[in-house]
């Protein structure tokens, strides 16, 4: 496979890039401003908001377009000086899933196009979408504004149905067209790790040379190990969040669906009861998140699932937390789990170590980079329930070996931050920018009659 490039790694160099002024932000079908684990919100809205705050504090300006789901917003929110959130009316308000979305992208874009038309020629120096949806539109945008489109997939299908959880849906044949028509039409792709591009590459034949590694980052101020006796600040976040104060707590946050594996965690614990039911008494799992996506159909299966096989009993079930209750949850556990069946990162991962608390994780996807196994967690190959009750049953009863990864995770989240993943999509966009001048200028030299080989 051709040499991969990062974005940070290129950024060392002494070519002086050009900064783009303003940016479009394309996200179709979630909005920055909802709940992270709730229906389609998840990492790519923290993604999405976290970058844009640091390029404005970087004095750039970016424009986030997202449909309307909500009567309640007005059509401009500004979430921080140089960040707009610009709601888009595009179909119902509510009522409308992911998957019927591809309908509304022609009055999603029309609405684009409109609100550009509004500005001055040249408003925009660039064009930035997220997840294919977004892509479509990108696509059709930079051709009407003249500027470069930059694309981040975030999933991808061809991965996904490669990777599918039992009982789950395969993505679309639709969809797989249309991310293979984003990839061949973005002046750059930007990968969130070299697995994520090597599948670019690999499966969707993307151009090498346009295909960037930019890891995502972590907000360390608010996710960071609480100071102080550790003990005591396992027991202030139980207290907080209502968890029991002595036992083993194990947690799962994120969205409930099939992808996310949430089941995998309660099927572990029920095979730790057979193993060794001592443990598996000492031991609380956490759910926290909501329904999303094929998880819908049965909200209520992971309850039912755990009352099947007799551990409804070591089970709760919180709401996506807020604010501050997040990263006391992240505190409030023992071990964070993530046994997702694909993540182009986990961001999940990423916080939880961030705040000191070790991870076990599948090791698929951006899961082998977000987490340094037997460093800052473990990863284990696969989803079969004995394997993660194994190493359940090795890893809690273990204090010494759970605080020595503690402080190894707390060491490698502090390799990541947002500051550093905008410093690197800065540099693919002046990249971009440089490539799309050299381009129109090239086809200015050649002029109408000509034809250029370049």
């Amino acid at each position: 496979m051709a040499e991969l490039h990062t974005g940070v790694g290129r950024q060392r160099g002494a070519r002086p890039w050009p900064r783009p002024r303003r940016i479009a932000t394309l996200s179709v079908h979630t909005s920055p401003l909802h709940q992270p684990g709730t229906g389609d919100a998840g990492g790519m809205n923290v993604y999405i908001l976290e970058i844009a705050r640091r390029l404005a504090e970087a004095d750039v300006e970016v424009e986030i377009f997202t449909r309307a789901t909500s009567g309640d917003l007005p059509p401009v929110v500004e979430t921080a000086p140089g960040v707009h959130v610009r709601h888009v009316p595009a179909g119902p308000l509510e009522g409308l899933t992911k998957e019927e979305l591809p309908g509304q992208l022609c009055a999603f874009t029309a609405g684009v196009l409109r609100a550009e038309a509004a500005r001055p020629p040249g408003h925009y120096d660039l064009i930035h979408s997220h997840y294919w949806l977004s892509g479509q539109v990108g696509w059709l945008a930079k051709e009407r504004w003249g500027v470069p489109l930059v694309h981040t997939a975030h999933t991808l299908a061809k991965v996904k149905n490669a990777q599918l959880a039992a009982g789950d849906r395969p993505e679309p044949k639709a969809r797989v067209i249309g991310e293979e028509q984003v990839v061949a039409e973005a002046d750059r792709l930007v990968a969130n790790t070299t697995v994520e591009a090597r599948d670019l590459i690999d499966r969707y034949d993307a151009d090498p040379a346009r295909v960037a590694v930019v890891e995502p980052g972590v907000d360390l101020d608010r996710f960071r190990p609480a100071p102080g006796d550790r003990d005591r600040v396992v027991a202030d976040a139980r207290r907080r969040l209502g968890l029991p104060a002595t036992g083993y707590v194990v947690a799962f946050v994120g969205r409930i669906q099939p992808l996310k594996a949430p089941d995998v965690l309660i099927r572990a614990v029920a095979a730790l009861r057979e193993r060794d039911p001592g443990l598996a008494d000492e031991v609380t799992v956490v759910i926290c998140g909501g329904p999303s996506g094929s998880g819908l159909d049965r909200p209520t299966a992971l309850m039912e699932l755990a009352a099947t096989l007799g551990v409804a009993d070591r089970v709760r079930f919180l709401p996506p937390r807020t604010g501050d209750d997040l990263p006391a949850l992240y505190r409030a556990a023992d071990l964070v789990a993530v046994p997702s069946y694909n993540e182009s990162f986990g961001l999940v991962a990423l916080e939880a170590q961030a705040c000191g608390t070790p991870v076990v994780a599948a090791a698929v996807g951006g899961l082998v980079t977000a987490v340094r196994d037997q460093v800052s967690g473990v990863l284990i190959d696969g989803h079969d329930p004995a394997d993660w009750a194994r190493t359940l049953a090795r890893l809690l009863p273990a204090r010494l070996r759970r605080a020595e990864l503690a402080r190894g995770a707390a060491r490698h989240a502090r390799n990541f931050s947002w500051h550093r993943t905008a410093s690197g999509l800065l540099t693919v966009y002046g990249e971009a920018i440089a490539a799309h001048r050299s381009r129109l200028a090239s086809e200015l030299a050649c002029g109408p009659a000509m034809s250029c080989s370049w």
